[in-house]
């Protein structure tokens, strides 16, 4: 139907972005460099944790297949992986609490798990960093996107009042454009409450991974220390 054409052209999305005021041509913006932002965090932290995953498994099993954690330590201990970081903090302060002549041994076993635990937060608060960032557009999107949906409304509203006509024609259009800023609002928001969720579930997930390693790990220097203790370190 070649008669509706022009209509169908005025009510594209680009035709609709370049007819709205400044202000709501602002938030439009606005919104899709948000977006940008949040597809390029959610891909970086997707890659990134799915690579972290993979690479804590076949260290864990590396690890425990070992019979010389020494060396196992000193050939990991530069590893860029979380779990590598808990190591090498309990292989530190092992070799610092255990270098004495009369050793601590509840100080040492308190020292070490101190030490993992401070470890797994770091590590966590590093792996987070920017997530807060999808939780802030998904929660704040929606309303820059209605804010310049009623500005775009309100200005409608006074362009029909002053052209005396309240026909669908004149009025869909200011409408449309107003509401396109709360759809773009959505598109952004909506991505980015599902990955801040999935990516959070995630990083929950490797927490309880690298908290297991490491109760498992002071568990096996807990022994250790009993048997530096009965040779007569």
């Amino acid at each position: 139907m070649p008669e509706l054409q022009p209509t169908q052209d005025l009510m594209s999305p680009l035709n609709l972005f370049l007819q709205a005021d400044a202000v709501v041509k602002a938030v439009m913006i606005g919104l899709l460099l948000a977006s940008i932002w949040t597809w390029a965090i959610i891909f970086t932290h997707s890659i990134r944790l799915k690579r972290i995953n993979r690479g804590t498994d076949k260290f864990e099993r590396e690890f425990w297949a070992t019979n010389d954690i020494d060396a196992f330590h000193s050939k990991r201990a530069f590893d860029s992986l979380p779990i590598a970081a808990v190591m090498s903090a309990a292989m530190d302060e092992w070799r610092r609490s255990t270098k004495t002549a009369q050793v601590d041994r509840a100080g040492t076993r308190e020292r070490l798990a101190s030490r993992m635990n401070a470890a797994v937060a770091t590590e966590l608060d590093r792996l987070s960093d920017r997530l807060n960032i999808l939780a802030t557009v998904g929660s704040v999107a929606p309303f820059v996107g209605l804010f310049g949906t009623v500005w775009g409304i309100m200005r409608s509203f006074t362009a029909i009042a002053g052209a005396n006509n309240t026909s669908l024609a004149v009025v869909a259009p200011g409408i449309a454009e107003a509401l396109f800023a709360t759809a773009i609002g959505l598109f952004a928001a909506i991505p980015a409450v599902i990955a801040y969720n999935r990516l959070t579930h995630g990083l929950d997930r490797l927490e309880a991974k690298l908290s297991r390693f490491a109760d498992r790990f002071h568990a096996t220097l807990s022994r250790e220390l009993e048997v530096e203790i009965a040779s007569g370190h």
